[in-house]
Formats: C-alpha cells, sequence, structure tokens
C-alpha cells in the first residue's frame, strides 16, 4: 500500500494538478467504491458548480462510507481555484493532455468505479461545442454517465454529431426533463433505453407563507415578485421590468426584487454594462422605489429566504428551447407561484396550475397581464403554491441522490439502494405538535392545527417515543414531553380504567369508546414502564396501568389484543408477574383460534380482509412466543406475516396496503393511499420476529421496510421530512401527502428508535 501511495503522489505532481490529502483520501481503500463528477466545483462561482456541491453533498450524506462521491474539477487557464478535499482531480478545461493523463489516471484506480459528466456545451473548451471532453472519453475506460444540462432542438449538424458521439460513449443519459427524452430520441437519433429523467435537486424547504421571511429581510407590507440567477443579456429581466407601471399604479406596495450577482464570464468581458441598463431603464420609467437590485452572490440560505419571501417568481429567460433551469426548480421547490415565459423546461414544470406561462418572451404586457391576474386573486396564488410544493418533493436532494444511485446502478453494481445510515433523530416536530395540554393530532402541512384536538391514540405512543429516547439519550426534553404525555393519559383516564380517546381543543372529551385505542395505551404504558429510568415517572405510569389491567379481559378487537399483548410482555419482561404472562396467554390463545377460524391454503390470516396495521397481529405473537416459548405462538406469526410480506412487498420495496378499499379475500388489493402506520407496523413486526427468533434475515427486511420512509417506494420520495423532522401524512399514486400530523410522524420515529436502540444492545 505504501508504494502505490508513492506512485499517486508522482503521478499528480508530475501531471501539474495538485494532490488532496485531507482526510485521509489516499491511500484509496478498494473496499468503498467512488463515483466522480467531472464538473465545475465551489469556490467557482455558477450555477453547474453549484448543482454538483449538492449533489455530490446529497450522495455523501445518503450513501458514504459504502459508496463516495468525489469531483473532478474543471479549471480556466487563467484561474485554479483552491477546492476542499472532494476534489480528487484538476482539469485545465482547455488543456488536452490533462484529459488524457485523469482518465489514465481514473484508469488506474480500482475503487473509482464510475465517471457522471456534467455537460453543458463548450464548458470543456475545444470549440463551441467542447469538443476536448472527448480527450478524456476516448481514453477513460471506466463505465460513464453524462448528464446533458442543455439539450437544443432542431440541432445543426455540427452539434448533433457532438451529442451522438457522447452518448455513444456512454451508458446511462440523464436529462431533467421528459420533454429532454423526446428532443434527443427524434433530433438526435439517441435510443431511449439509456436516457433517464432525474429532476433537477432542490433544498427541502417547509411549507409555509411569505410574511415571516418578509419580516426578517425588512420587506413587511411589501407584494414581492422575485427574480434570481447570475445576471446576463438573454435572462429578459427587461421585459419583466418594461410590465410593472400599470402593475405599480394598481399595487402600490408592489417591489420587484432582482437577485444575483453578474455572470462572472459577463464581468469579465462587458463589465456590468447589463445592469446599467436595467438600472437606467428603472430610473426612466421612474420605477426607483419599486425595482430593487441585490447584486451578491447568495448562500443557499440566503437564497431559500429570499425564494420564500416572495409572492411570485418571475422566471424571465428569452432562450425558448431552454431543458433545465436550477432558478425555476428551486422556486417550485419551494411552493412559490410562478409567471414564466414560454421556455420548454417551464412548460413542463408549471403544468396543471403550478403557474403561468405567457405566450411569447418579449411583450411586457404578456407579463403585466398574468402578474395582475395573479396578485388579485390570492386564492389562486394559494392553490399553486401547494401544487407546486407537492410537485417539488420529488426534486429535493434526498430523493435526486437515490435516483441517481438507482441509474447508476444499472450501468455498475456500487452498492445496495438499500440504506443503513439513517437521518438524525429529531424530535422537533414532535415537539411543535405538543402544546401545554398534550399532542395536538392533525397538522397543515408542518403547522399544527389545534382544532384537531387531541388522542390517546397518539398520545401513548408519544409517550412511547419519549421514554425510549430519554433511556437512550438522557434528554431533558424528552423526559419532560414523556411526563406531559402520561399526565394526558392520566387526565383521560376514567373512573373504570377505559380511556376517553378523543378531545377537543376546549380539553372536554368527545366520541365513543375505541378498544384499538384502550389497547395501544396499554401496549404504550407497559412499554414505557420497562423501558424509563425515571422511578418517579414509572410509579405514576404503573397506577394507570392498573386500573386499565382490568379491562384486557374484555376486549374483542384483534389489533386491541395485540396491542395489549405487546404491553404486557414488556410489563412481564420487567416485573416477571404472573398475571401478565396469564393474561397475555388468553389474548394470544384468540389470536390463534382466530387464525384458524380464518385461514386456508392461499388466505393464511386472522380476518377476512387486510386494513391498517396489520403486521400487529403476527408481531403480538412473536412477542407471547419470546415470553412464553410456545411453539404455536411462533408458528402462527411466522405463516401470516410472510403471508403478508409476500403481498405488501413487490420486488424489493414495500408497497403497503391502500386505504382505499384495503385488501378483501378473492377481492383486489388497494394500492393507495399507503400510510406510514402501515410501513412502521411492518418495520416493528420484523424486528419482533428477529429478537424472538436471532434470525437476521427478519432484521434485514425490518431494514428494508424502513426504507420505505427514506424514498425506497414506488415514487422514489422521501416520506420523512428530514428539514422539519416530522413525516408526511401518506404517499399517493401521483403525490406525498404534504400534512406532517402526528400519526405519521410517531409512525417513523418509533420504528427509528427501535432500530438506534438494537444498535446500542
Amino acid at each position: 500500500m505504501a508504494q502505490n501511495r508513492e506512485f499517486y503522489k508522482l503521478s499528480f505532481f508530475s501531471m501539474g494538478v495538485k494532490m488532496r490529502e485531507e482526510n485521509n483520501l489516499y491511500p484509496f481503500d478498494a473496499r468503498d467504491p467512488r463515483i466522480c463528477f467531472l464538473s465545475n466545483f465551489p469556490p467557482k462561482e455558477c450555477g453547474l458548480a453549484t448543482f454538483t456541491k449538492d449533489l455530490t453533498a446529497s450522495m455523501n450524506r445518503a450513501f458514504n462510507p459504502k459508496l463516495k462521491s468525489r469531483v473532478i474539477a474543471l479549471n480556466d487557464a487563467e484561474t485554479h481555484y483552491k477546492y476542499n478535499n472532494k476534489v480528487l482531480f484538476q482539469i485545465t478545461r482547455n488543456n488536452p493532455e490533462e484529459y488524457k493523463r485523469i482518465a489514465e489516471q481514473i484508469n488506474e484506480s480500482d475503487d473509482l468505479k464510475l465517471v457522471c459528466i456534467q455537460h453543458e456545451f463548450g464548458l470543456y473548451g475545444g470549440g463551441d461545442y467542447g469538443e476536448n471532453i472527448f480527450y478524456f472519453l476516448d481514453h477513460v475506460k471506466k463505465p460513464v454517465a453524462v448528464t446533458f444540462h442543455s439539450i437544443l432542438p432542431n440541432p445543426e449538424e455540427e452539434r448533433r454529431k457532438v451529442v451522438k458521439k457522447i452518448a455513444a460513449r456512454a451508458s446511462a443519459i440523464i436529462v431533467m426533463a421528459e420533454a429532454a427524452v423526446e428532443i434527443l430520441s427524434k433530433d438526435y437519433g439517441i435510443e431511449k433505453s439509456k436516457i433517464y429523467v432525474i429532476p433537477h435537486g432542490t433544498p427541502n424547504t417547509k411549507f409555509t407563507s411569505s410574511d415571516q421571511y418578509k419580516k426578517k429581510l425588512g420587506l413587511e407590507d411589501k407584494t414581492v415578485i422575485l427574480t434570481f440567477g447570475l445576471l446576463s443579456r438573454g435572462k429578459g429581466v427587461e421585459y419583466m421590468i418594461k410590465s410593472l407601471p400599470l402593475l405599480v399604479e394598481k399595487y402600490p406596495n408592489l417591489l420587484y426584487l432582482i437577485l444575483g450577482q453578474t455572470h462572472p464570464d459577463v464581468r469579465m468581458h462587458e463589465g456590468e454594462d447589463y445592469r446599467n441598463e436595467l438600472i437606467d431603464l428603472v430610473k426612466s420609467l421612474g420605477l426607483e422605489n419599486h425595482v430593487k437590485f441585490q447584486d451578491k452572490y447568495v448562500t443557499l440560505k440566503e437564497l431559500v429566504e429570499y425564494i420564500l419571501a416572495c409572492d411570485v417568481y418571475a422566471f424571465t429567460n428569452l432562450e425558448r428551447e431552454q431543458i433545465t433551469s436550477g432558478t425555476l426548480a428551486y422556486a417550485v421547490s419551494c411552493g412559490r407561484p410562478v409567471v414564466s415565459t414560454p421556455v420548454i423546461y417551464a412548460k413542463e414544470l408549471l403544468a396543471r396550475n403550478r403557474g403561468v406561462v405567457v405566450r411569447d418572451t418579449k411583450k411586457p404586457e404578456l407579463f403585466t397581464k398574468a402578474l395582475d391576474k395573479m396578485l388579485a386573486d390570492p386564492e389562486m396564488r394559494a392553490n399553486m403554491a401547494e401544487s407546486s410544493y407537492a410537485f417539488g418533493r420529488k426534486m429535493i436532494w434526498p430523493n435526486v441522490a437515490r435516483r441517481h444511485l438507482t441509474v447508476f446502478n444499472k450501468v455498475v453494481s456500487l452498492r445496495e439502494e438499500i440504506t443503513k445510515k439513517y437521518p438524525t433523530i429529531k424530535l422537533s416536530h414532535l415537539g411543535n405538535l405538543t402544546d401545554r395540554f398534550a399532542c395536538i393530532q392533525f397538522a397543515n402541512g408542518a403547522v399544527p392545527d389545534k382544532s384537531s384536538g387531541y388522542t390517546i391514540d397518539d398520545n401513548s405512543r408519544a409517550m412511547m417515543i419519549t421514554t425510549l429516547h430519554h433511556a437512550l439519550f438522557g434528554s431533558v426534553t424528552s423526559l419532560a414531553l414523556a411526563k406531559k404525555y402520561l399526565r394526558f393519559l392520566e387526565y383521560a383516564q376514567k373512573e373504570d380504567g377505559t380511556f376517553n380517546n378523543f378531545f377537543d381543543e376546549k380539553r372536554k372529551a368527545f366520541g365513543d369508546y375505541s378498544e384499538d385505542a384502550f389497547g395501544r395505551a396499554v401496549w404504550s404504558l407497559g412499554d414505557s414502564i420497562n423501558k424509563s429510568k425515571n422511578n418517579k415517572f414509572v410509579g405514576r405510569a404503573e397506577d394507570v396501568f392498573d386500573k386499565a389491567f382490568p379491562n384486557i379481559f374484555s376486549l374483542d378487537s384483534p389489533r386491541a389484543k395485540a396491542f395489549s399483548i405487546l404491553g404486557l410482555q414488556s410489563h412481564y419482561e420487567k416485573y416477571g408477574r404472573k398475571r401478565d404472562l396469564n393474561v397475555l396467554k388468553v389474548l394470544a390463545d384468540s389470536l390463534v383460534k382466530l387464525y384458524k377460524g380464518n385461514a386456508s391454503d392461499d388466505w393464511k390470516w386472522f380476518e377476512s380482509n387486510l386494513t391498517y396495521d396489520n403486521a400487529k397481529l403476527p408481531e403480538s405473537l412473536f412477542f407471547a412466543y419470546d415470553a412464553t416459548k410456545d411453539e404455536k405462538y411462533l408458528d402462527v406469526a411466522e405463516s401470516t406475516l410472510h403471508f403478508l410480506s409476500d403481498i405488501v412487498f413487490v420486488g424489493d420495496e414495500l408497497h403497503p396496503i391502500g386505504q382505499n378499499g384495503w385488501y378483501n379475500k378473492n377481492g383486489r388489493r388497494a394500492f393507495f393511499d399507503q400510510q406510514p402506520i402501515d410501513a412502521s407496523a411492518m418495520v416493528h413486526a420484523y424486528l419482533g420476529a428477529y429478537l424472538a427468533t436471532g434470525d437476521k434475515h427478519y432484521y434485514e427486511k425490518a431494514v428494508l421496510a424502513f426504507n420505505w420512509f427514506l424514498g425506497k417506494n414506488h415514487l422514489k420520495q422521501m416520506i420523512y421530512n428530514e428539514d422539519t423532522g416530522g413525516c408526511h401524512d401518506g404517499l399517493g399514486s401521483q403525490s406525498v401527502n404534504l400534512n406532517q400530523g402526528a400519526e405519521s410522524t410517531i409512525a417513523y420515529l418509533l420504528p427509528r428508535l427501535l432500530l438506534e436502540e438494537l444498535k446500542c444492545k
């Protein structure tokens, strides 16, 4: 290995390419495969550099250390940058010899498995079409994927030849719009089978109104229209400015904010001529109080705040054939209404009421008309915002990273798409849902809806989460929350030991008694008593548990029995009381009897249908077996879990039973909408099976089921929201449910903490 290290040093210095040694990048470890992205990279200031930084960061966040994403950075002859340790190689874009040498260096590196070229015309030097890239492609032997950031329809012959030659060398082609697939197929003759659509990546933001961000940026009482991006001719900003005079008469608080520096290449060749022309235009129209220039290269955090502060985003670009735009993708993903010129990408991105596309590029009156209609109709803007935000979930970076891995795996086997690198545990959204009284049931987006009231279902399971969190991490905050949820159970418990399940925002009980809610309370109490390290808390919870205990005997609901078995097993594990074991056996025997009465050769289940929280039934029998070692419980548990697994797994992807119709015996199963509670139950059941049997296959299935929350689902979208710490309320056929209520958030946090608990054992 020392010899290899010395070889790398000599190779790098002989090429005049600076070697990166930070964080032990060298020597290479062949056990950890790497992919390299050939592109611009910060500190260079351009959209492509930002894109590559964000993509590699999201790939590393999701898949490192099992797969590492690194960069081959392009330099101009006159400018070399001080890069971070993500950059393995540097190439001067007009130097053919460096392309060749780096390609050969990559060929000799066993750990480098694939190169992904980020392509823009002219980027690689050698003429208008960037022909220098062929010095690299002709010499590199590793598999290559190419992302085309721009594709022009009806190309001139030379452009067509260049694209076809690049495509012929690539094992996979990535584009960011469906329209690009058709253009590459029809106008360039490239087979569709190697073309994949992956949206432009965007940051994950909360769905929120603009008010709080306006206040932060000093834009209170302003109606804000925003355009952002590096300024250059062809952006069409002048036509937007010309559309404003009539608008400011009707909307005197209107402010058009133009955010971003002049493009470095433009500044190099013509200075600030274009910006100065725009400033002169503003003055000539008397719009000095209604147009503001922010001449700076903003950070991502600042950029998102400006987008979230605007009422309408204006996309003004004049190039109709534009096939992608990071600025437009960001605006849509942040949930902002958009008015746009009729570029190809905008027509696709803003379809289905996600914005307004004007008919022509250089007619200010069309912008005036469209903006007037949008500004006069807040409900229209609100609907556009919600549609845009929902559509934008597929574009957030975690989802884009997963899609890239899927494509790369089609080219060369890199790593499993199932991840055991889970997001950091956050109780922030659960805390936000919790007021002075208890955990609120629903949320509008991520905003708690206090009018939805409170339930035993949510608060009992929230107590289980926070008790376990405190046991694992000793968090004062989680203990305080656990005590609050226990206090709610005490408040909700009736004299006979049962519970009122629903309470309105005035803390008044309503609705009928729910056996399932009672069972969940018993489960949560038993589990919390077993795992809590706070004696005072345990004593209070024990009082509630003992008062509820006599009601367990009268349960009819199979799920209520299953929940109660889980609580009794935990309670028995701590105290070894025979009464717990005896009642557990009675409940488990009744589930076995139910199974025998309904099961057949092709329907190995407890009931004649599959509805919600199905996996809790076999899970409870695994725990019954763990407590009693009675093989009959294990036999039914395994038989039913395998039956359920065969239904809800399509290949290696979880598809929980959909709530729109469920699945009746001899009928057709519903696929949508899929609920987090059902994915959560599958994880719990597999972990219960693993703990009861020691069979690691069950643990791997638990991990696979948990990946449903992380994007291993039919939409390839995260259901867990890393930004808020909440979980979306469901997965539909086309999109996720934007709301992040208590049940779904709890459904994510419970298995996440159980997986963490297993790591600590």
